[in-house]
């Protein structure tokens, strides 16, 4: 049920809220916290979405602050959503406008339920030093979220500077299941202490500045913080041992790969966690965080002066291990593959023989007819080839066996002119001796 108030008061907002309990059949729930929202009218319905996930289980009344325009008159639109449309809790949302915007604190104070604890919830750019703010001074937690500020580096600077014991961020919320792994993975065996960190991350993350703080600060050494295309969030993690270095790797922004000596490689569902999971995580406690402030005041520093020396090599090997070995098992390939085909076989020149030695004549005319092709191919393969880029490639080297078959093809050669000549030269003179027996006759 929704029901709109325009340009109404407080006291008109209680009163309406009293009538939807007792004639609207609203029934009043144990309220455990008062959480009071404050954003602006574009990510109002964002936030009152998460306040309801969150409200099942902390069931509380939702005061959202939707700063408007300043200037004009002062005015107040409230609207009541009870039942379906507010979860387990109750929301009341305040439109401010004029100079009512800078009066918020006075506005939800009546509004506030008796003896709960308060729970301020800045959606988007939060004040530098929230514990100061009226709203903050109010409440026993103040949530805000440096990774929706215009400058995510600026405002985790000024978070560590103001920090007071209350404080949280929804950056450092988001770590929680990338501390419980990296916890779970160095309590395995061999139980070696951790002697370097790697923490690559987008430059715009604080969540990555914040685990490297937490790294820092629990294992007392040296942390690298690499920076990493923007945008990317928390991308790996690497932990230097002595067996090995344990990696948990992310680069795809949903799941991650988990990496120790000795054990198989696990896959492990990591996406950014939503506002909802991170506000109902939060509002499990209402006591100071004091792990977060530890990282935050202590830890950071450390990694601060580290982060001159940080070069992007380190992260890039743990995030690109497996496609590197691949690429080199490639590489291997193709080396193999072009020394095969340099390699060219020469297979030997043979020649038949007639085993009855009938066929040596003719042995010798085929020879002297297969010289021609062979100082046909020979020149060809003398003739210096184009290389692709337009240049004469080398000569191939003569083989002995080459050099052998042109000498043996030179004197079968010889031979047969000399037999032509001596055949000739015979039947020349047995012509002459036959005219000289005639004319004696």
């Amino acid at each position: 049920m929704i029901i709109d108030l325009p340009s109404t008061s407080t006291s008109a907002i209680n009163k309406a809220l009293v009538d939807l309990r007792d004639s609207g059949g609203v029934v009043a729930l144990g309220r455990v916290l008062t959480l009071v929202v404050v954003t602006d009218d574009a990510h109002a319905e964002e936030a009152i979405t998460a306040a309801n996930e969150a409200s099942r289980e902390h069931p509380c009344r939702v005061l959202v602050l939707a700063r408007g325009n300043k200037r004009g008159t002062a005015r107040l639109d409230a609207q009541l959503r009870v039942g379906g449309d507010a979860g387990a809790s109750e929301v009341v949302v305040l439109r401010l406008y004029g100079p009512l915007v800078e009066h918020g604190e006075t506005t939800v104070m009546s509004l506030l339920l008796p003896d709960a604890p308060i729970v301020t919830w800045w959606v988007g750019a939060a004040p530098t030093d929230a514990s100061a703010d009226p709203l903050g001074r109010l409440a026993q937690r103040r949530i805000t979220d440096s990774a929706e500020s215009p400058n995510p580096a600026k405002a985790l600077e000024q978070r560590r500077a103001t920090y007071r014991d209350g404080d949280t961020d929804f950056a450092w919320t988001r770590l929680t299941n990338w501390r419980a792994l990296l916890a779970a993975a160095i309590d395995q065996p061999p139980f070696e202490p951790v002697t370097a960190a790697t923490v690559a991350g987008a430059p715009d993350s604080p969540s990555t500045e914040l685990l490297a703080a937490w790294l820092a600060h629990r294992l007392k050494v040296p942390v690298t913080r690499v920076r990493t295309k923007r945008g990317g969030g928390v991308q790996s993690v690497r932990l230097e041992r002595k067996s090995g270095p344990v990696e948990l790797v992310r680069p795809d922004q949903t799941v991650a790969t988990l990496t120790q000596p000795g054990q198989p490689d696990r896959r492990i569902a990591l996406a950014r966690r939503p506002v909802k999971d991170c506000l109902t995580e939060e509002l499990r406690r209402l006591d100071p965080d004091e792990v977060y402030g530890e990282a935050l005041v202590q830890g950071l520093p450390k990694v601060e002066a580290g982060r001159t020396a940080t070069t992007g090599r380190s992260a890039q090997r743990s995030m690109a291990r497996v496609a590197e070995e691949q690429a080199e098992a490639e590489k291997a390939s193709a080396r193999r593959s072009r020394a095969i085909k340099r390699a060219t076989p020469t297979e030997p020149t043979q020649r038949g023989t007639d085993p009855s030695g009938a066929g040596d004549a003719g042995g010798e005319e085929g020879a002297g007819e297969a010289a021609q092709p062979a100082a046909g191919t020979a020149q060809s393969a003398e003739k210096p080839k184009r290389s692709p880029r337009g240049g004469p490639s080398a000569r191939p080297p003569k083989t002995p066996a080459a050099t052998g078959t042109a000498k043996r093809t030179a004197t079968a050669t010889k031979r047969t002119a000399a037999a032509s000549g001596e055949e000739g030269s015979g039947s020349a003179s047995a012509r002459g001796t036959g005219a000289k027996r005639r004319r004696a006759q």
